[in-house]
């Protein structure tokens, strides 16, 4: 999500999620702080969708539920999104605008263009918007393709006309910034995909990311060519399906679309699975272990993991792929066996020719990790963008714009809101790092009663571990506790105060406890005056 603000009036770009990383036990999901909206009395004029990818339309039912404004996307991403609003309450609610490329809509200051570009998905767009300062263009998530097989390809003709009237600041993707080269089309993969068809003497079983509707009507085509039934597991993966069929964006011949379980007998089925990331939970994930609840992995399976691992997702990736030929998969391709899969965003020399055609005046990149924002912003020098007209930033951070000059404000507006079960915003840093503290060492909870009078130990401490030793060297550890518990409290004199021995009693059994087992486990004491 990114916002561009006039006079206190905010149009909002994208509202996407985000999958928790390791250092987040117990997270959900992760939506962007709107906060600094919502507590400054600004206005939300609209939010422009640019595709219907998870981390581009995932949170919006999220922003909804705050602020009730329009929300403009294509047919397609509109379609999307209705799953996730239905699922939250919202559909009846949302104002749902549909937009084509080459459409132009004035919301408040902001004059909208959408611009056809190709991504992984069908119905994506870049963005124009005229504001008051100048003309900002988004490219949205892209590839350079111009003709693909399926759906409409980016629109290179507009882009030329946008860089002759002049940009003044441009948002450049820069997910493939450090990968040499183009980033191919989805024609490339005709061959292989063929040959898999050809030569597989059984099932197939083929997962991707489920919004790439092309690769799905790639696999739908040669299933329907090669007498072969098609079933779909998983959620995600049905909700696509489904939608882009119901939207005419998937054509799927009569009776090619067969129901699990009852397609589970099939020797000849074609099975399209959510779950390429090897998500524990996935479809996939539960085929290839042989958990799921309608279909499994049997002995002369062919396997197509049609996706390349999001950085992180290679552990995963990789277990599910063993547990694929643990389990009697025949042949299993993927990235680094076949070619099997095309990036959905520009590679490097594809970036190159875009900037050569905006030539903005300022270039942010954006959509990345620091290291290809950083690529990005060093290729943008390199098509002539002096180094002082570029900025590197990252999330939360505010840009000041005029007609002559770009600054990043001290103030930092970043946030993230954590989704842990029903809970929205309730779990904060400090309980994350209690979380993580507890999966790395494990919790010890101490429970004494102390004299309210004379400050001596009355009873225990009676030690409860969790994730820190076993039960043989419990005894022992208690014990000593126990003495260390007894000489520290000595410190504390007559008619203690209860806040000062929990401290008292942590740091004795924290050293206590280092020295013993070089562990720092979660102590909590729990004090009891008597």
């Amino acid at each position: 999500m990114w916002a561009l603000e006039w006079e206190d009036q905010v149009l909002v770009i994208d509202a996407g999620l985000m999958f928790p990383h390791d250092e987040m036990p117990g997270i959900d999901i992760v939506l962007p702080d709107i906060s600094y909206i919502r507590e400054n009395g600004k206005k939300i004029v609209a939010v422009f969708l640019s595709h219907g990818h998870e981390d581009h339309i995932g949170g919006l039912p999220f922003l909804l539920k705050q602020v009730n404004v329009p929300v403009y996307g294509t047919r397609l991403t509109l379609g999307l999104a209705k799953h996730r609003l239905r699922e939250h309450r919202l559909l009846s609610s949302a104002l749902l605008r549909e937009i084509r490329p080459g459409d132009k809509v004035q919301v408040g200051p902001f004059r909208v263009e959408a611009i056809a570009v190709c991504h992984s998905i069908p119905d994506a767009l870049a963005f124009s918007i005229e504001t008051p300062v100048g003309r900002v263009f988004y490219t949205g998530d892209f590839k350079l393709e111009q003709n693909p097989p399926y759906g409409y390809g980016t629109d290179v003709d507009r882009l030329r006309r946008l860089g002759e009237e002049g940009v003044l600041l441009m948002l450049g993707d820069s997910t493939n910034a450090e990968r040499e080269g183009r980033s191919g089309s989805e024609r490339d993969l005709s061959g292989p995909f063929e040959a898999i068809f050809d030569e597989a003497p059984g099932r197939i079983i083929v997962t991707t990311f489920a919004s790439n509707i092309h690769r799905l009507q790639r696999v739908v085509a040669l299933a329907a060519s090669h007498d072969r039934r098609v079933a779909v597991a998983g959620r995600s993966m049905r909700n696509a399906f489904h939608t882009a069929r119901e939207l005419g964006y998937l054509d799927v011949p009569e009776g090619l679309h067969v129901r699990l379980p009852r397609a589970d007998q099939d020797p000849r089925l074609v099975l399209l699975t959510a779950g390429s990331q090897g998500e524990p939970v996935s479809a996939l994930a539960r085929f290839a272990a042989r958990q799921h609840q309608a279909v499994n992995v049997r002995e002369g399976d062919w396997v197509v993991i049609s996706a390349r691992p999001i950085p992180g997702n290679e552990h995963l990736v990789n277990h599910t792929i063993d547990n694929l030929y643990r389990h009697g998969a025949a042949r299993v391709f993927y990235a680094e066996t076949g070619k099997v899969h095309v990036s959905g965003h520009a590679y490097r020399e594809e970036l190159r020719e875009v900037l050569g055609m905006i030539r903005p005046h300022f270039f942010v990149p954006v959509h990345g990790d620091y290291r290809l924002l950083h690529h990005n912003a060093e290729l943008a020098e390199s098509t002539g963008i002096p180094r002082d007209r570029i900025r590197v930033i990252e999330d939360g951070h505010i840009v000041e714009l005029t007609p002559d000059s770009i600054t990043v404000t001290e103030e930092n507006i970043s946030g993230l809101v954590f989704v842990d079960g029903l809970g929205i915003g309730d779990v904060e840093q400090v309980v994350l790092r209690d979380r993580r503290q507890m999966s790395q060492d494990g919790m010890l909870v101490a429970a004494l009663g102390i004299d309210r009078d004379t400050g001596r130990l009355r009873t225990g401490p009676e030690l409860i571990s969790r994730g820190l030793i076993g039960p043989d060297l419990s005894q022992e550890l208690e014990e000593a506790a126990g003495s260390a518990v007894v000489t520290a409290l000595r410190q504390v004199g007559t008619r203690p105060n209860v806040g000062v021995v929990q401290e008292l009693v942590h740091d004795t059994l924290s050293r206590l406890v280092w020295k013993r087992t070089g562990r720092r486990p979660m102590i909590i004491p729990v004090v009891t005056e008597l």
